[in-house]
C-alpha cells in the first residue's frame, strides 16, 4: 500500500461579495434517507506530463473553489440538527469554510489511472475523511494529492446534500472557474431551494424518517445499517474486504450489446417495446452476469435488481434542472434466477428494467423511500444488486481543471456486495461500471463473462 502524507489543511471561504443563502435549509424526505449512508466521495487523477508545479496547482484551485462558493455557498455550511423541530438543516451562517486539504503520496499515477482492480486503500487515503456520524458536520470538502507522475483530486459530500448529479454539476463549475471561464447550462445556477419538492404533509414526514431512521440524533447516524439489516450492510473498516474493479463498454461494444439484446428478443418470441438505452443495456448485461455468478440456472429464488432514477424532470411540476440537492427516486426489478440463465436472459433483463423505468415515471413520489426497501427485509441483501450512477453523468468532459481531461475517475465509498456505479466512458460515448463484490470468485466469474461477450463482436 502506498503511502500519502498530509502537507497542509486550509479551509476555503465563502466570498464577502457573495450573495447570502437563506440561514437554514431543511432537508426533504428524500435527502433525510442518506443520513445513515453519508458518504459520497470520488477521486479523479491527472497525468502529470501537462501538470504546473504542484504549488500553482493547489493555487488555482483554491482561488477558483472560492469562486465557485459564491454560487455553492450553502456548501461550506454545516449540517445540523434543529432540536427545536427535531429537523435537519443545511446551516449555511455555521460555516468556517471548506475543508481543503493538500497531500503528497507515493503511489503511481500510471498504476492508479490503469489498473483495472481497484488499490482500494491507496484510493481511500486520496479523498478528504470527514466525520459524518454525528451532527454538525461540514457537508463538502475537497483533497488534492501529488502521486509519483500525476496528480489526484478527491471529494468528499455528504449524500443527504447531493446526488449525483448535484456532484458532477458541482465539480464541472469548480473545474470551470479553475480554467477561468464560466460554465454553461443549469451548472451555471444551481438552486437549494427545497420548497420546489412538494410532498403531502412534508415536514411531518422528514421528521418520521428521521425518527425512525436516526432516533439518536444528533450521534450515531451511520449505525442503522450495520444493526437492522439481515444480512448486515458492509461499511467502515469492512469495505476493504471488497475486491473492486472496473469495465469500460465503449461506444463500439454498447452498440453491439443493444443489438445482441434486440436480437435475443427477437429470437425467443419476447420482442423489447423499445431499443434499449445505454443504461438499459448495461444493467441488464452486468445483472445477468451478477446472477449467474451467485446462481445456479435451477434456483428457485428470486433476485432483485435496484437503481436510483434522477426524478428532476419527472415530477409535476418539473424541478429546475440546476437543483442542488438528493432527487431520487428507487427502482426496483425482481426476476427469477432461473430466467437469467436462459438463452434469453440479456432481453428479460432489459425488458424488465424498462418496464420498471415506466412505472416508475408514472408516479415518481410514490417511490422515494428506499431505506424501507431493504433494511425492513423487503429486499434480501445478498439477492441485490445495486446500481447508481448513470452514463448521464460525464466526469471526463467536466473534469478538466485547465491541464486536461482527467485520465480515470472513480467513486469510493462502495458498501455491498453487488454494487455498480456508472458513468459516462472517457471515449464520450460508452460506460464505465465499477463494481464490488465480496468474493473474489465471484468476481472472476463476472470477468470472464464480459471478457466472452466483448470477444464477441
Amino acid at each position: 500500500m502506498s503511502t500519502t502524507r498530509i502537507i497542509d489543511v486550509t479551509y476555503v471561504a465563502v466570498p464577502a461579495s457573495a450573495a447570502r443563502p437563506p440561514e437554514t435549509i431543511k432537508l426533504t424526505e428524500m435527502e433525510a434517507l442518506w443520513l445513515p449512508i453519508p458518504v459520497l466521495q470520488h477521486v479523479l487523477f491527472y497525468d502529470g506530463a501537462g501538470l504546473p508545479p504542484f504549488d500553482s496547482v493547489i493555487q488555482s484551485l483554491r482561488s477558483s473553489l472560492a469562486t465557485t462558493l459564491a454560487s455553492y455557498a450553502p456548501l461550506a455550511g454545516k449540517l445540523v440538527h434543529l432540536k427545536d423541530t427535531g429537523d435537519v438543516a443545511i446551516a449555511c451562517s455555521a460555516s468556517d469554510g471548506v475543508k481543503f486539504v493538500a497531500a503528497e503520496s507515493d503511489a503511481d499515477a500510471r498504476r492508479l489511472a490503469g489498473d483495472e482492480v481497484h488499490d482500494l486503500q491507496t484510493f481511500e487515503q486520496l479523498v478528504p475523511e470527514l466525520d459524518m456520524s454525528r451532527l454538525p458536520t461540514s457537508v463538502l470538502a475537497v483533497q488534492a494529492t501529488r502521486l509519483d507522475g500525476g496528480l489526484a483530486i478527491g471529494v468528499t459530500v455528504h449524500h443527504g446534500v447531493a446526488d449525483g448529479r448535484s456532484l458532477w454539476m458541482f465539480v464541472e463549475a469548480w473545474a470551470a472557474a479553475c480554467r477561468g471561464e464560466t460554465p454553461g447550462g443549469a451548472s451555471a445556477t444551481p438552486c437549494f431551494d427545497r420548497s420546489v419538492i412538494k410532498f403531502p404533509n412534508g415536514e411531518e414526514v422528514v421528521r418520521s424518517i428521521l425518527r425512525k431512521w436516526a432516533p439518536n440524533l444528533p450521534d450515531n447516524m451511520c449505525t442503522t445499517l450495520t444493526t437492522q439489516v439481515t444480512p448486515p450492510m458492509v461499511v467502515g473498516e469492512e469495505r476493504k474486504r471488497f475486491t473492486r474493479r472496473t469495465f469500460t463498454v465503449d461506444a463500439q461494444h454498447l452498440e453491439r450489446l443493444k443489438q445482441r439484446i434486440v436480437g435475443v428478443g427477437e429470437a425467443h418470441g419476447a420482442p423489447l417495446r423499445r431499443s434499449p438505452s445505454s443504461f438499459v443495456a448495461v444493467i441488464a448485461m452486468a445483472w445477468t452476469f451478477l446472477a449467474r455468478c451467485k446462481t445456479s440456472a435451477v434456483d428457485d429464488g428470486e433476485v432483485f435488481l435496484v437503481f436510483f432514477a434522477d426524478i428532476r424532470q419527472r415530477l409535476d411540476p418539473p424541478v429546475d434542472p440546476g437543483y442542488f440537492g438528493a432527487c431520487l427516486a428507487v427502482c426496483v426489478v425482481t426476476l427469477p434466477a432461473r430466467d437469467l440463465h436462459g438463452a434469453a436472459a440479456l432481453a428479460t433483463a432489459a425488458s424488465a428494467v424498462q418496464e420498471e423505468i415506466r412505472k416508475m415515471a408514472e408516479d415518481p413520489l410514490a417511490r422515494w423511500d428506499f431505506m424501507s426497501l431493504v433494511v425492513e427485509g423487503k429486499i434480501p441483501i445478498d439477492r441485490m444488486m445495486n446500481v447508481s450512477g448513470s452514463p448521464g453523468f460525464r466526469p471526463y468532459d467536466v473534469g478538466d481543471f485547465g491541464w486536461g481531461k482527467p485520465g480515470r475517475t472513480e467513486p469510493i465509498t462502495m458498501n455491498h456486495d453487488g454494487q455498480m456505479a456508472l458513468v459516462r466512458a472517457g471515449d464520450g460515448r460508452g460506460v464505465q461500471v465499477s463494481i464490488s463484490l465480496l468474493q473474489r470468485p465471484h468476481m472472476d466469474a463476472f470477468t470472464s463473462q464480459f471478457l466472452q461477450l466483448q470477444s464477441l463482436g
